[in-house]
C-alpha cells in the first residue's frame, strides 16, 4: 500500500505462483523470501528450483502442481475463508514484522478494520485454575473495551478464556493446522462464536493439515508475531506458554506477566518472566499504560504503519536498486539482518 492506500494485490497466477512455492519441500518462509529476492518472482523461482535441488545433492523435489495449488484455493474459499498475502491489506500488520514472516496465511472472518487495529495476546496455561481463567476474562475484557484485539491459540485453559472474554470487541484465533481443523474439537462452537462476532481464525498451515506437536511453536510465533505485547497468564516452568514469551522477546514486544502464588507450579514460570524483567501485571490497565503512549508517542499509528510498509513487504515488487544494494552486502560468511540493514 502507498501513500494513497493502494493494496499491492497478488494476481489469480501470483497467487498460485506463491502457494506453490511456499508448499514445496525445504521452501519456509525465510527461503521464500529469499528466493524470491534472488530470481525476482515466485515463478522464477519455481523454474529454478529443481537445478538448485541438484546442485545441493537432491535428485528431486516436491513442488505442487498449479492444479494442487488451485485445488487447494477452492477448497480454502468453499470453507469461507482465503489466503491472504503479505502484501494484502488483511495481513496483520505487526506479522509483517517479524523475521521470516508467513508469506501466505489462511484467514478465516475479520474484516480490514479487526485487523486495522492494534492487538495484543494472552496466553497461558491449558490446566488453568479458576483464578487464572477469571484473570484471563478480565484483561481481555478490559483490552477489548480499550480497543485492543485479542489474540490467542484457541488451546484450553487461559487461551479459551481471552477469546470468550473478547467475542464481543474482536479476537483473533491462531490455529496449528489447517483452517478446516478443530483442535481441540471442544472448541469448534466457539470457533464458530468467533466468526459470527467479527472475529477470525488464522494459520499458515495448509487446508486438511493435521497439527503435530512441533506445529504448536510455529503458531506460537506467529500469536505474539501479530501482537504489540504478550501477556502470560499462568504458565508452569516447563510450559509451552514460555516459548510465545520468548518469541515476543525475540520480536521486540513487550511481554506481560501475573504473578501468582510461589506454592502454586502453574505461576513458576509467570513468577519467573517478572523476575527476569516482564511487567507485573494485575490488570488490563497495567498492559494498556505501557502499550497505548507506544501507540500514541514513540511510533507511527497503526494504519499508518500499515500504509508505509505495505510496498516493502511485497518481495515480487521490491526495487532492482535495493535488492542489488541488499546483495551487495552479501557474502560466503554468515551476516546479521541488522548488520545488512546498517550498512545498505
Amino acid at each position: 500500500m502507498t501513500g494513497s492506500g493502494r493494496a499491492v494485490e497478488l494476481s489469480d497466477v501470483q497467487r498460485i505462483c506463491w502457494l506453490r512455492l511456499i508448499r514445496s519441500d525445504n521452501v519456509g518462509p525465510a527461503t521464500f523470501r529469499s528466493l524470491i529476492n534472488h530470481f525476482g518472482s515466485a515463478e522464477a523461482a519455481l523454474d529454478a528450483l529443481p537445478a538448485l535441488a541438484r546442485r545441493g545433492g537432491s535428485t528431486a523435489i516436491s513442488v505442487p502442481s498449479a492444479a494442487q495449488a488451485e485445488a487447494e484455493i477452492e477448497r480454502t474459499l468453499a470453507h469461507g475463508a482465503r489466503l491472504v498475502a503479505i502484501s494484502e491489506p488483511l495481513y496483520p500488520a505487526y506479522l509483517r514484522q517479524i523475521a521470516a514472516p508467513p508469506p501466505l496465511v489462511t484467514i478465516r472472518g475479520g474484516s480490514p478494520e479487526l485487523f486495522g487495529r492494534p492487538t495484543a495476546a494472552i496466553v497461558g496455561s491449558r490446566n488453568a485454575s479458576l483464578t487464572g481463567h477469571k484473570m484471563a476474562e478480565r484483561i481481555g475484557r478490559g483490552l477489548g473495551e480499550a480497543g485492543f484485539v485479542v489474540v490467542s491459540g484457541l488451546a484450553r485453559g487461559i487461551d479459551g478464556a481471552a477469546h470468550r472474554a473478547a467475542l464481543a470487541t474482536g479476537t483473533v484465533a491462531v490455529i496449528a493446522g489447517g483452517i478446516d481443523h478443530v483442535y481441540p474439537e471442544e472448541h469448534g462452537p466457539l470457533m464458530e462464536e468467533i466468526v459470527g462476532n467479527g472475529g477470525a481464525i488464522l494459520t499458515e498451515m495448509p487446508f486438511g493439515w493435521n497439527p503435530r506437536a512441533k506445529d504448536f511453536p510455529r503458531r506460537n510465533r506467529i500469536v505474539s508475531g501479530m501482537s504489540l505485547g504478550v501477556v502470560v497468564v499462568e504458565a508452569a516452568a516447563r510450559s509451552g506458554t514460555l516459548h510465545t514469551a520468548r518469541y515476543a522477546l525475540d520480536q521486540g514486544r513487550e511481554v506481560f506477566a501475573v504473578p501468582g502464588s510461589p506454592m502454586d507450579p502453574r505461576a513458576e514460570g509467570t513468577n519467573r518472566l517478572i523476575r527476569d524483567g516482564a511487567t507485573l501485571t494485575r490488570s488490563a490497565e497495567d498492559v494498556i499504560n505501557v502499550l497505548r503512549p507506544m501507540l500514541e508517542h514513540d511510533a507511527p499509528s497503526f494504519l499508518e504503519l500499515r500504509e508505509r510498509d505495505q510496498d516493502d513487504a511485497h518481495p515480487d515488487s521490491i526495487g532492482s536498486d535495493i535488492r542489488a544494494a541488499v546483495i551487495g552486502a552479501l557474502g560466503p560468511a554468515p551476516v546479521a539482518i541488522d548488520d545488512i540493514i546498517m550498512h545498505t
